[in-house]
């Protein structure tokens, strides 16, 4: 009961992590225009991995995708590969993941195989949130250092100095997205020890030889021509020594004796 409702709880938050990133990745505030110096102002800035966009005091907005794509920064490219690559993989562990679950029976599908499923899954979001979590740090990164290079370049009196840009609600949203996929493929990882069967052990028989058990002593080996006679006499109540031959040998009763 308990490895299902892991693996449930598991996909439920995966899903709202891939849900997430998927927000994260289309809305356009991952970068808003800092407002500290002048509050009031008649155009607002802010943009996104794929478009810019202005938004005037009279409420109107224009956004502009970007035409190109070689222009743009090494480490922008770097961040839309990230999170399209992690949404990517939250959705294939997220198709892997329904036909995964315990509570799901999909013709003879024995639970080893739904042990591996569950597995791959799980590492599939574990990916998938790592790649969020980097690609929304590295954007972070870049906008820090470009607003202390603004920021250095307004102290400084130079005349053409750009806007400074902060973090916008689209980091925090990726932040969250990615943490929760993650969060959700450690618990598909855990899910998956409660799915595999219990491997069969199989205990050694033992075999014991029937009667007393006999022990062995080692000694000089003594060769015989096996004519002795037994020097050793056998007492006891009740038992008579077997006759025997003129030659020193036992004579033991044949089928004819009995005749």
């Amino acid at each position: 009961m308990s490895t299902t409702i892991c693996q449930v709880m598991g996909f439920i938050v995966s899903s709202l992590g891939v849900a997430g990133c998927i927000v994260a990745t289309a809305m356009d505030m991952w970068s808003t225009q800092d407002l500290y110096d002048n509050p009031v102002t008649a155009v607002f800035q802010y943009q996104g991995l794929w478009r810019s966009c202005v938004r005037q005091s009279s409420g109107f907005t224009e956004c502009r995708p970007y035409f190109t794509i070689l222009g743009l920064p090494a480490m922008f490219q770097a961040v839309r590969a990230l999170m399209i690559v992690g949404i990517v993989l939250g959705i294939l562990g997220l198709l892997v993941c329904i036909f995964a679950l315990k509570c799901i029976r999909i013709g003879s599908m024995e639970d080893s195989a739904k042990a591996n499923m569950t597995l791959t899954s799980g590492i599939m979001f574990i990916v998938a949130g790592l790649c969020a979590i980097t690609g929304v740090s590295v954007f972070a990164n870049m906008l820090v250092t470009n607003f202390w290079m603004s920021t250095a370049n307004i102290y400084q009196g130079m005349q053409n100095v750009q806007n400074r840009y902060t973090f916008g609600s689209a980091l925090f949203v990726g932040w969250v997205a990615g943490g929760l996929a993650l969060v959700g493929g450690i618990m598909m990882c855990l899910a998956c020890r409660g799915l595999i069967p219990e491997e069969s052990r199989y205990k050694a028989v033992s075999y014991n030889a029937s009667g007393r058990n006999i022990s062995y002593r080692t000694g000089p080996y003594k060769v015989g021509s096996g004519y002795e006679p037994d020097t050793k006499p056998r007492k006891g109540a009740g038992y008579e020594e077997a006759p025997r031959s003129e030659d020193g040998r036992r004579s033991y009763p044949s089928k004819y004796d009995y005749v």
